[in-house]
């Protein structure tokens, strides 16, 4: 296929060659993977600049996506690849390879760098969803800083850049700039930008932005970011998000409020224990959603309360495809046992055969995990309508998940995504974090966005 860039594709392009040090926050369905390539392409046999590069990408994004954009447009089918994911004879026989270009899984970054004994010899380096090394504390970023500095340039893509809030930028920068921007150390950029938020004594929990530190940080990173939104560039269909809420009986209102206020409820058929707050919000999650685990890991029903709201759902579809999200595996096995019952298709979307099933229309319900099918999956021929049926606190798998639909070749004029929402349950309280999250990520888009046509 040949490649014709849009406007701002091209615009990235030239931002990526002339820039050792780049971030290019595309959102979801503007291409990055081909304009990145396109960018590879230019500085490997047009400048002669680099030699070898290696892209670091979530494991199916780097086994399928990267490998498929190379042989998919002519301007590309030349390059040479390799993919280092397998087993460890098949990661080194590929980075042993004579390529231009190695993709790596990101969870074997550490392999490579610590354990394999293969010299390093990359002089550029690819993370693609660099969102997934905001935290500096991971062995796959303290492995990657240790030859950040063999690397003359390095391209950081990410649609979610702070899914979690300014906080995640330091590791993020840190690694692109090795501290230039926002401090080489996170002590430092707390100091600077933040201030404690909740905390009990000395023991801080939480900080939260100083004023103008928002403006203050966007400023910092300006310079080697830029950042583009595809509801700016792209025809892209209309987005309705709805909240469908769903009411619990008194007596499952008591038990909620049991298990918030004392962290531990007893049931009949076993008892269910919150140790700390983490542990509390997922047993509350469960509780929102119909069931939970007991100590024992067994599954004690509260409420179909949310399944006959999906029911209602599906029936008011009438026959056209629908996607649910799901986050427990006791959801996804109440869902399944609810659609025998209604005598309703559906697969669980993991396998290539399951997404072909489902572009093709053949299921009336596709199940998507989040974390399983969040990156790199088109799902935008099967179907226009999504079903959040317990949701995520991560902004990133949210809108990653939600963009399976709401993108580029949707035929669909319209998206639909609705958000089944217990009231009066931390339902409403994760919602209401994402959309803050939201906000706090589209400041830092607009503040960077590229404007093409004029000089930055």
């Amino acid at each position: 296929m040949k490649f014709i860039p849009h406007d701002y594709q091209q615009y990235a392009i030239q931002f990526l060659t002339e820039h050792p040090v780049a971030a290019l926050l595309l959102d979801m369905g503007l291409g990055k993977t081909v304009t990145t390539l396109t960018a590879i392409n230019e500085l490997l046999f047009d400048r002669f600049e680099i030699r070898r590069v290696l892209v670091i990408a979530p494991l199916r994004v780097a086994r399928d996506t990267w490998s498929a954009e190379i042989e998919k447009w002519e301007h590309l089918k030349h390059l040479k690849y390799s993919v280092a994911v397998g087993t460890s004879a098949e990661r080194r026989q590929a980075l042993h390879a004579k390529t231009d270009i190695c993709i790596l899984n990101r969870e074997n970054i550490s392999w490579l760098v610590e354990e394999s004994g293969i010299p390093f010899d990359f002089d550029m380096l690819v993370i693609d969803e660099l969102s997934g090394f905001k935290n500096h504390q991971t062995k796959r970023f303290k492995a990657l800083m240790k030859v950040r500095p063999k690397v003359k340039r390095i391209v950081g893509l990410t649609g979610t850049p702070s899914s979690n809030g300014l906080m995640d930028l330091w590791a993020e920068f840190r690694l692109l700039d090795m501290g230039q921007r926002l401090g080489r150390f996170i002590g430092q950029y707390r100091t600077a930008y933040f201030q404690p938020d909740k905390r009990n004594g000395m023991v801080v929990y939480s900080y939260k932005p100083l004023p103008q530190a928002e403006k203050q940080i966007y400023d910092k990173i300006s310079d080697i970011t830029i950042s583009m939104k595809a509801i700016d560039y792209l025809q892209m269909p209309e987005l309705l998000l709805t909240e469908v809420p769903v009411r619990l009986s008194k007596q499952e209102r008591e038990r909620y409020k049991q298990l918030k206020q004392e962290l531990v409820l007893d049931l009949p058929d076993g008892e269910i224990t919150a140790a700390n707050a983490a542990s509390l919000s997922n047993k509350l999650s469960q509780l929102a959603n119909g069931a939970v685990y007991d100590d024992t890991g067994a599954v004690i029903p509260i409420h179909d309360r949310k399944l006959d709201a999906l029911e209602d759902l599906i029936e008011a579809a009438n026959g056209k495809p629908v996607l649910v999200a799901y986050w427990f595996k006791h959801d996804l096995e109440r869902i399944q046992e609810r659609l025998r019952k209604l005598n309703v298709s559906y697969q669980e979307i993991q396998s290539s055969d399951s997404i072909r099933n489902w572009n093709a229309g053949k299921l009336q319900v596709g199940l998507l995990h989040p974390a399983a099918a969040g990156h790199g999956l088109n799902l935008q021929a099967g179907g226009n309508v999504l079903v959040w049926f317990g949701l995520t606190w991560s902004l990133e798998l949210y809108q990653q998940t939600n963009a399976r639909l709401w993108r580029q070749g949707q035929q669909s004029e319209t998206v639909v995504i609705q958000h089944l929402i217990t009231k009066g349950t931390i339902d409403e309280r994760i919602l209401k974090a994402l959309t803050r999250k939201e906000q706090t990520q589209t400041a830092l888009m607009q503040a960077v966005k590229a404007e093409l046509g004029g000089s930055r």
